[in-house]
């Protein structure tokens, strides 16, 4: 079975391409999603091999989304989009296909049989990268959205992944990796990004350093990246 995500933010959408996929065989349904924020924890947790996306979509749009995941877990992804111009951009970004809406049957076939043809595990290629301006968070049972610019760090532990503005702390979903490809975050230590805009003063120590935050917030500075962080602000 290829097990596969809707995602979008039309409900009528979703359910007459899944209409249209349940008559496969084939095909199983793991999960229908009407924004980003749920598609990227059904899509870490369930890990489909196959994502029909929005491209078009509050917030964060499909494209974003897609730059925000691993790319050696990238599923195929399925673009759909009302705009001709929004399939030549996805192709530029090395969309595994599209689709225009509404939806053609043949054309949701095609689609359906390269698919098939590409069971063979592989690393797909990415996604060329964008910079992120929004960040989807958690926090208990409320779902945030977090502008890159008002982040100050984030850090990882045994819980997970979690970023940090001057008001706040709340989990998210992205990996510390992604975070530093994709944002201005800098890597100050295995567990730890700062935002340089943060910074407010740097103490060199013996086993590295500290950053104190504009917000009074105290982060470690492993030796091997005090250098570079010192670099970025002039100092040698």
């Amino acid at each position: 079975m290829i097990t596969c995500l809707i995602v979008d933010d039309e409900p009528y959408a979703r359910e007459a391409l899944a209409e249209l996929l349940e008559q496969e065989d084939d095909i199983d349904i793991i999960g229908q999603c009407g924004n980003a924020v749920e598609a990227m924890q059904c899509i870490n947790r369930d890990q489909p091999e196959m994502v029909f996306l929005d491209i078009q979509m509050p917030r964060i749009s499909g494209m974003e989304l897609i730059a925000m995941l691993d790319p050696a877990r990238m599923p195929r992804i399925v673009f759909v989009t009302a705009y001709d111009e929004f399939a030549v951009k996805a192709f530029d970004n090395h969309a595994f296909d599209y689709l225009l809406k509404p939806l053609d049957e043949q054309r949701l076939q095609q689609t359906l049989s390269k698919v098939r043809r590409d069971l063979t595990p592989q690393v797909l290629t990415p996604v060329m990268p964008v910079h992120l301006q929004h960040l989807p968070c958690y926090s208990g049972n409320k779902l945030k959205i977090i502008a890159v610019n008002d982040v100050e760090y984030a850090f990882s532990d045994l819980t997970g992944v979690h970023i940090a503005t001057a008001k706040e702390q709340v989990h998210t979903e992205l990996t510390l990796k992604v975070l530093e490809e994709k944002t201005p975050l800098l890597r100050c230590h295995r567990q730890y990004l700062v935002a340089p805009s943060a910074i407010a003063e740097i103490e060199v120590l013996e086993t590295g350093g500290e950053v104190t935050t504009h917000s009074e917030a105290k982060i470690p500075v492993s030796r091997r990246y005090l250098k570079v962080l010192k670099q970025v602000f002039g100092f040698n």
